[in-house]
């Protein structure tokens, strides 16, 4: 049986913030409040809200390791998450937050035993999920994101780094 565990959760979380913080380097600072409308993020809060979005889950699994999370916690959890990312208005703000969040994650990540990533907790609806699955959905979150902010780019005119690597090859 092969094992995935936090070793290789770390590693491809890495690889996909690696990946988002070069688009985040790729669009002009000038490009950061576009906004496909007005009911949409522009690239500057998608790309904040990115740089935070790693708040609530490094709470719920690292600091207070629960098992079980309230419809309350997550809402406490994601005003949180709205406060910091608004407070990232500029693009190296963002840059800067984007790299120390998304290796802090990493960090904590490859701490995790496989006994905690097996652990299941328990949800609002009622439901459950394993920490495992749970850990996942965050770069799952993040490559939503990231598949969004390559479309604007697309926009913008700006050919992705990962198109041009394929064409190079």
């Amino acid at each position: 049986m092969h094992n995935y565990g936090a070793s290789q959760l770390a590693a491809s979380w890495r690889t996909v913030r690696k990946n988002t913080l070069q688009i985040a380097e790729e669009i002009p600072a000038e490009q950061y409040g576009m906004q496909v409308s007005s009911e949409t993020m522009t690239v500057g809060q998608m790309l904040a809200h990115m740089a935070c979005a790693t708040y609530w889950v490094e709470q719920a699994h690292f600091v207070h390791k629960l098992s079980e999370i309230s419809g309350e916690q997550f809402g406490a959890w994601f005003g949180e998450i709205g406060k910091q990312s608004g407070a990232l208005t500029t693009k190296e703000a963002i840059l800067a937050a984007l790299k120390a969040n998304g290796e802090s994650y990493a960090t904590k990540l490859e701490q995790m035993t496989p006994a905690q990533l097996d652990e299941m907790v328990s949800l609002p609806g009622p439901s459950s999920k394993s920490r495992f699955e749970m850990l996942l959905g965050v770069k799952e979150h993040e490559m939503h994101h990231r598949a969004q902010l390559m479309q604007l780019q697309r926009m913008m005119g700006i050919t992705q780094h990962l198109t041009r690597a394929r064409q190079a090859r």
